[in-house]
């Protein structure tokens, strides 16, 4: 090791020595006891070497926020339809001084961090100081956060190597009530592979038997009545979120419209790309930025990508902190990414729900796909995931068509995801038209599968099987999966988000308590089920109205678009033109 070196970092490994003989005797907490540590092993991980007590660690602090109870009552009141307050949405600045931490927080937790050997130079905090990410040397963190040990981890699927913890930390008492958990720490990235082959079953049922031909743009605008229907308004915009080195390729883009977007104007670039973009093109990435664009044609697309392949930090952790750290973003944000929820711990879940309340107190609207493995199995018990089963976002579920040469009907795709929080409660929105289900659906999982008062999801469905993509340059048929559900969707209500801005109208933002409220004007597909804990005990059954395989049911454009606008106004008549 070069002697400069050592000079370099001994001032913060000698802060670091200090603190913790400072700190040796303090009641010391887990912030996040109830997270899973040996999660990475049924995940496919591998642990390697330990970490050099030199090599670089990013540690992501979420300091304790304020008026977090006033935050929701705003989200609820400008997301919800009946309110007098519908639309009227916060500004960057004052959601972030609304819930900014208190002086007394911010002091506490400065001197901590630099008594503890972290230097101020090596920290970056957001506008309202509610997150500091501080670059460390393994060393200092080992001993700021007593407790864990820093590894590699490598994934041969993802091919990706990231640096965790295999313990849990903790922190002195006195610091721990200024904090709600310390990311880079142990939550394993989640890694959700999209798939371009027939979907492996043990069994067949007689649903599985129905292959389509194919689904691509002009498949989609038919069947949800999109048509010819293209985005105007200058400020409209949409996002897609990738993660884990997902990048698209522009020539892959022109090519797919050059084959598949000759029916109906569009971009053929996206317009603003936030992060790293190289390489070779990933499923992913291809699959949700050529169906945005095809559904939402000719909005201004965001792609807006996090991490690279050797991550040393979380990248959703990292992509929800910048949203909510940046003045101007995108109307809408399609979100392919989900983890089970039990593997997460409960302070890191409601301090991201904080998050989705400051999204949508600001009037963006967030999807994410409910994941594909239908209500998921663990223990007998079925697994809902996270974000999706937050009840402060959107989750999109999927279906498939009913005949393989046609588009007329759908039906509840076996994949999809769908089920009953563990943690979250039922929230108000959408209670009745989940009692009607439980009260009324005639084939129902044994009730110790799952939790009939949690937040229950998805919310909105679309096609998710057979997708026809353009990845390096070749056409690929049967991309599947929810990831292509959440795209469609997403190109769908921003269609509708710019006929309110063509109105001076503002944009639906959070979109559940809508939903719900305008079942009549979705498709509802009333037959499939979802994957349960293996045959014959599957999960759950469409039925009509809500369900836990389809939501409230698949789009139906200009329905949805009049019910939009008489959402706020009573003069839509001659304003629509779908």
């Amino acid at each position: 090791m070069r002697l400069s070196k050592i000079f370099y970092v001994l001032p913060s490994l000698l802060s670091a020595i200090c603190a913790l003989s400072y700190y040796s005797n303090d009641e010391r907490v887990y912030l996040e006891s109830d997270h899973d540590v040996d999660q990475w092993k049924a995940a496919g991980w591998q642990q390697m070497q330990r970490v050099h007590f030199l090599e670089p660690i990013f540690l992501a602090f979420a300091v304790r926020q304020q008026n977090i109870a006033r935050l929701e009552e705003i989200f609820w009141s400008v997301s919800n339809p009946k309110s007098k307050s519908y639309g009227r949405y916060l500004n960057f600045e004052a959601v972030n001084e609304l819930v900014k931490p208190s002086k007394e927080s911010l002091r506490i937790v400065k001197e901590w961090l630099s008594f503890g050997g972290v230097e101020t130079r090596s920290c970056n905090w957001t506008w309202n100081s509610d997150y500091v990410i501080c670059k460390v040397t393994a060393f200092v963190a080992e001993v700021l956060l007593k407790g864990v040990k820093f590894y590699h981890f490598h994934h041969e699927k993802a091919n990706l190597t990231v640096v965790r913890s295999s313990a849990h930390y903790t922190v002195p008492k006195e610091i721990s009530k200024h904090l709600d958990f310390i990311g880079g720490t142990l939550r394993f990235p989640a890694l959700n592979f999209v798939s371009s082959k027939a979907h492996n079953r043990s069994k067949t049922s007689k649903f599985d038997l129905r292959f389509h031909i194919g689904v691509y743009p002009s498949v989609l605008r038919k069947r949800y009545n999109v048509s010819d229907t293209v985005g105007k308004h200058h400020k409209n915009s949409q996002a897609v979120a990738q993660f884990l080195g997902q990048h698209y390729n522009s020539i892959d883009l022109e090519e797919f419209f050059t084959i598949f977007g000759r029916s109906f104007y569009h971009l053929s670039s996206v317009t603003k790309v936030v992060g790293p973009n190289s390489g070779r093109s990933g499923l992913e990435a291809s699959l949700d930025v050529q169906y945005i664009m095809s559904l939402g044609a000719n909005i201004s697309t965001w792609f807006w990508s996090t991490a690279g392949r050797h991550e040393k930090q979380e990248p959703f952790l990292n992509w929800i902190i910048a949203v909510g750290n940046t003045t101007d973003v995108p109307n809408i944000f399609s979100v392919s990414y989900g983890d089970n929820e039990d593997s997460l711990s409960i302070n890191y879940m409601q301090r991201i729900n904080v998050e989705f309340m400051k999204a949508g107190a600001r009037g963006i609207t967030m999807l994410f796909a409910s994941g594909d493995s239908g209500a998921g199995c663990h223990e007998k018990m079925f697994r809902p995931n996270f974000p999706c089963s937050s009840p402060y976002v959107t989750a999109v579920g999927g279906t498939a068509f009913n005949d393989p040469f046609g588009i007329d009907g759908e039906y509840g795709y076996d994949i999809s995801g769908g089920g009953f929080s563990n943690v979250f409660k039922q929230p108000s929105y959408q209670t009745s038209a989940v009692n009607t289900y439980l009260n009324n659906s005639p084939k129902l999982p044994i009730e110790s599968r799952y939790d009939r008062t949690g937040r229950a999801y998805p919310d909105i469905s679309a096609v998710c099987n057979h997708f026809w993509i353009v990845n390096n340059l070749i056409p690929i048929p049967g991309i599947m999966g929810t990831s292509a559900s959440t795209p469609t969707v997403a190109g769908i209500i921003a269609l509708i988000n710019d006929i309110r801005l063509q109105n001076d109208e503002p944009p639906m933002g959070f979109l559940n308590p809508f939903l719900y409220s305008n079942l009549k004007s979705l498709y509802d597909p009333t037959t499939g089920y979802n994957d349960g804990c293996g045959e014959p005990d599957r999960g759950f059954y469409a039925f009509e109205g809500w369900d836990p395989v389809t939501g409230c049911g698949t789009p139906n454009y200009p329905a949805l678009a009049k019910a939009a606008m008489e959402a706020v106004s009573d003069h839509v008549t001659d304003a629509l033109k779908v």
